[in-house]
């Protein structure tokens, strides 16, 4: 599958419109809003429960562009029989688990464009 052909297949996923379970999300995050280089895709159930979750991550090429990631996606989310995608038209935020990667409260030292900003509109917010 060529690399348009696997994006377009999950944005295809993403307009689908079914009540049925599971739904994968799909988020992208990055150290700025213009370079993905993470993708995190949760799989829930009707409880709302996760019953998968995985991340792939780049450095040279954005995740979204990336060929090879997509299509693991598109693999992944076939693996748990998704019948809807829910998926940012953005990327969300810093790339960096808060508690993880850095403590819990305080921006992360790696992603100095995300601090104070609104994670969904990226515009400052202090």
């Amino acid at each position: 599958m060529t690399k348009r052909n696997a994006r377009w297949a999950l944005e295809k996923k993403a307009r689908r419109r079914s009540t049925s379970f599971p739904i994968a999300t799909i988020a992208y995050y990055g150290p700025t809003d213009q370079f993905a280089s993470k993708v995190a895709v949760g799989i829930v159930d009707e409880k709302n429960a996760i019953i998968a979750l995985e991340r792939w991550f780049a450095a040279e090429q954005d995740v979204r562009l990336d060929e090879g990631i997509c299509e693991q996606i598109l693999a992944f989310i076939e693996q748990h029989n998704v019948y809807r995608v829910g998926m940012t038209d953005r990327i969300i935020g810093c790339p960096h688990e808060e508690g993880i990667d850095y403590p819990e409260g305080e921006s992360c030292p790696q992603c100095p464009f995300w601090k104070g900003r609104d994670r969904w509109t990226g515009q400052h917010v202090n």
